[in-house]
C-alpha cells in the first residue's frame, strides 16, 4: 500500500467489496481514476482504489510493475515472477485496510497491470474473486483453473500492443482447464478503454 495511491471511493469498514485498479507501464494511478468513478458511483458499499506500482518507469515517465526494457517472451515470465510478490502484498494490505477478504476482492488491470492480475490467478492462494482484464495477457498460457476466481477478458480487436489473440488463446486454455472465464472483443478498439469497455467493466465488476 503506497501514499500514492488514489482512493476513489471509501466506504465504511468493513466494506461490502474492495475493487483495485492497476494501471499499465509507464502510466499513472490518476489514469484509472475516471473508470473507478464510474465502478464507484455503481457500488456505494466498495472502497475503489487505483493503486500505484513500486516502481518508475525505466523508459520514461510514469510507473511499472516490471521492466519492459529489452523483454522477450523468454523473460518475460521472470521479471513477472519477481514483482509478484509486492503485487500480492498490495492487494493483501488494501483487503486489510477495508476489512474484506479475497472472496470480496475484484482486480481490474489495464495492459501491464492486467498483465500482473491474470498471472495472480495462477498462484496457490486465492488473490482475488475477479479478475478483469483490459487488453492484457499471460505471460505464458495458464496452467491451472483457479478455483475461486472468475476471470474476464476485454480485448480492442486493432490492439496494436499486445494482439487480442493472447486474449483469444488465455480464455479457449482456461475454457480447457474448467475455469469460470469470458471473453469479449471491441471493433475499432486499439490498446485503450473506451465507453463500451468501461460500461462492461461497470457490469462485471457489479
Amino acid at each position: 500500500m503506497s501514499d500514492q495511491d488514489l482512493i476513489v471511493q471509501q466506504a465504511s469498514a468493513p466494506a461490502a467489496r474492495l475493487i483495485l485498479l492497476f494501471h499499465g507501464v509507464g502510466s499513472r494511478p490518476e489514469d484509472l481514476v475516471p473508470l473507478g468513478r464510474l465502478l464507484a458511483e455503481a457500488d456505494p458499499g466498495a472502497w475503489v482504489v487505483s493503486v500505484r506500482s513500486p516502481d518508475p518507469s525505466d523508459l520514461g515517465g510514469g510507473w511499472q510493475w516490471f521492466s519492459v526494457r529489452g523483454v522477450t517472451e523468454d523473460s518475460r515470465p521472470a521479471r513477472i515472477a519477481e514483482a509478484m510478490p509486492s503485487f500480492v502484498r498490495l492487494v493483501r494490505d488494501w483487503q486489510a485496510r477495508a476489512g474484506v477478504d479475497a472472496a470480496a476482492t475484484t482486480l481490474v488491470g489495464f495492459s501491464q497491470g492486467a498483465i500482473m492480475a491474470l498471472e495472480s490467478t495462477q498462484l496457490p492462494e486465492t488473490v482475488a474473486a475477479r479478475v478483469i482484464s483490459i487488453a492484457g495477457r499471460f505471460a505464458l498460457p495458464p496452467r491451472m483453473a483457479p478455483a475461486n476466481t472468475q476471470v474476464h477478458l476485454l480485448h480492442g480487436e486493432q490492439d496494436p500492443v499486445i494482439d487480442a489473440r493472447y486474449s483469444l488463446m488465455a480464455a479457449e486454455t482456461m475454457q480447457a482447464l474448467g475455469a469460470a472465464v469470458s471473453v469479449e472483443f471491441f471493433p475499432d478498439l486499439g490498446h485503450g478503454v473506451d465507453a463500451r469497455v468501461a460500461g462492461r467493466v461497470k457490469a462485471l465488476a457489479a
